[in-house]
């Protein structure tokens, strides 16, 4: 296992280190959700109630529909100078190169995330007022939900002629329970309501995570070979 998650993070540092050189990646996840930030601050007035119904939503919306463009990304980009037949006859366990994906689409997200959402908040003129601790837990359990499936469909479609169309119609009805659980609990967290109701949409965001965690990187073996 030890060797597993060292090859990872080497993939990872290999994928992460090529986004740093060429940044296209990570240049389109954030004009496509700034785009959406503009479009939404233009059509709801940010002095209206309606604005906190739909903040929790647009953190989503940001989220996946930017993550997709990534993901789309991830091992499409491999397939250039067969890097990816590299990658798979390597002496390493295809476990890792599936970990080290992951890892590396973790990061990128993640890194939209801290810049989108609080754009999101500031031109909304949303203040504030739940936990950040809950908030910070809730988005963080949804991401990793949500790239531990989307980096794993995105190597099933990789080989498709129309890959960017294939992914966001396989990922999006698998991640459907998750992405009403992020919603929910966000929603409570930032209205400061209850928090024992959004612990219990955290239980089945981890649920979630730890099941298709345990199933993608049982099959993914499997996905190399067919690949």
């Amino acid at each position: 296992m030890k060797t597993i998650l060292l090859d990872a993070l080497t993939i990872a540092g290999k994928d992460l280190k090529g986004e740093l050189r060429s940044k296209q990646t990570i240049g389109m996840m954030l004009v496509f959700s700034a785009l959406v930030i503009i479009i939404f601050s233009f059509a709801f007035d940010p002095t209206s109630n309606t604005v906190k119904a739909i903040i929790p939503g647009l953190v989503w919306v940001i989220t996946i529909f930017a993550g997709i463009l990534g993901l789309n990304r991830s091992f499409v980009s491999e397939l250039e100078n067969h890097c990816l037949t590299g990658l798979r006859t390597a002496p390493i366990d295809p476990s890792s190169i599936y970990l080290g994906k992951v890892l590396a689409n973790f990061s990128l997200v993640t890194s939209v995330q801290l810049i989108s959402i609080p754009v999101l908040f500031l031109l909304f003129g949303y203040r504030f007022t739940g936990s950040y601790l809950w908030f910070c837990c809730i988005v963080i359990c949804g991401t990793i939900g949500f790239i531990i499936v989307g980096t794993f469909l995105a190597a099933l479609a990789a080989n498709a002629k129309n890959s960017e169309m294939l992914l966001p119609v396989l990922l999006l009805p698998l991640i459907s329970p998750l992405l009403i659980a992020g919603v929910q609990a966000t929603r409570i967290v930032l209205e400061s309501l209850e928090i024992t109701d959004a612990i219990s949409w955290l239980k089945l965001m981890i649920a979630y995570d730890f099941l298709f965690l345990a199933v993608c990187f049982l099959l993914f073996e499997y996905i190399m070979e067919e690949s």
